[in-house]
């Protein structure tokens, strides 16, 4: 359904399409990489120790007690921190603020879906690089001229990791353009491109808070970078919404930073759950793509359909994420859930694949 009143590139607009949120009762949800553990127990406490009078006040329009405990975790300065309602808003202001040039933004072919969406919202010209054959991001593609550079690392859906010495190649032979990383599963494996941020003033690093700190439905993202980009962002945020986070949002993400023992905790966990899931898929004949995410990224055994798989995996209460598009349509995304969780998944392919 439209309307005569839609602009014209609303009218053209294919908005992005979330992983499906159902409403089921006893469901193994395993389809958009949420942490099977809850928050951090300080980040509850912070949170409820807000709800009182407070409220009626506006906010810290910079997220200050936040950005501080970012940027101590971080070994950062404060103005190398910025904050927004999920990476989701962080990203759409890197768009509009840094990324829309004469050439072209350069990202894979397959990646984070809502790249072009916004590219298409902002009318920023892009271009798609197909990943090689392994799925693997090819850094020498990259060496030609572009109006900036993003990519997940770990990509997604693919899972795989981008090594820290080839983000410094990107960055060292693309000194005139800004390379974004996006980074929401970086602590399920790699290392955080943040250290990079001092030696680079065309990097930026996005993160989320809802996958390692088990908080997406808070809605929390960031942005790490030398004071003179981020504070592009902050002219896009006090533009659009001076005060993107309140009260319980900022206390209880800035606890969650604060909880370190409880973060370490939940990674070593799921890390250790992962690599059970991947061994248990390559068991039943499925080609599992190496992964440093929270989940696995695996084609199904030959002579199976994938999206008949995940069709069967929910009639037996188990949802997946199975992505229809070329190159990638015969592989499950599967999100690393709890011991009990990964142990049902596991029984219900050993019977499907078998029938």
């Amino acid at each position: 359904m439209s309307s005569k009143f839609w602009s014209e590139r609303i009218e053209q607009l294919e908005p992005y399409v979330p992983g499906e949120q159902p409403k089921i009762d006893n469901l193994i949800k395993l389809n958009t990489n949420e942490l099977p553990f809850g928050p951090s127990p300080l980040a509850l406490a912070a949170m409820r120790d807000q709800l009182d009078e407070r409220l009626r006040l506006y906010p810290a329009p910079n997220g200050d007690q936040l950005v501080a405990a970012i940027a101590d975790f971080y070994q950062l300065q404060p103005e190398q921190v910025f904050v927004g309602n999920g990476s989701d808003e962080v990203l759409a202001h890197l768009f509009q603020a840094l990324l829309k040039h004469p050439q072209p933004l350069l990202f894979p072919d397959i990646t984070y879906s809502f790249y072009p969406v916004y590219c298409k919202l902002y009318g920023i010209d892009y271009q798609q690089l197909p990943l090689d054959e392994q799925l693997a991001i090819n850094v020498a593609d990259y060496q030609r001229p572009n109006g900036g550079i993003i990519f997940p690392n770990p990509n997604a859906p693919t899972g795989r990791l981008l090594p820290l010495q080839a983000i410094e190649t990107l960055l060292q032979s693309n000194r005139d353009s800004v390379v974004v990383v996006d980074e929401a599963y970086i602590d399920f494996g790699g290392d955080s491109a943040a250290a990079l941020i001092p030696y680079y003033d065309n990097l930026v690093v996005v993160q989320t808070l809802s996958k390692s700190r088990g908080l997406a439905g808070l809605r929390v993202g960031l942005a790490l970078g030398q004071s003179s980009l981020l504070e592009a962002l902050r002219r896009v945020k006090d533009s659009f919404n001076s005060y993107p986070l309140g009260r319980v949002e900022l206390a209880g993400a800035a606890a969650a930073f604060a909880d370190r023992d409880y973060f370490q905790h939940c990674c070593a966990a799921v890390i250790a759950e992962r690599q059970r899931v991947s061994e248990g898929l390559s068991s039943l004949g499925f080609a599992v793509i190496p992964s440093a995410a929270n989940f696995v990224f695996a084609a199904v055994p030959q002579g199976y359909d994938a999206s008949q798989v995940a069709a069967a995996l929910r009639q037996r209460g188990i949802i997946v994420r199975h992505f229809n598009r070329p190159r990638i349509d015969n592989y499950l995304r599967i999100t690393t859930g709890s011991d009990e969780q990964n142990s049902a998944l596991l029984a219900a392919l050993a019977e499907i694949v078998a029938a």
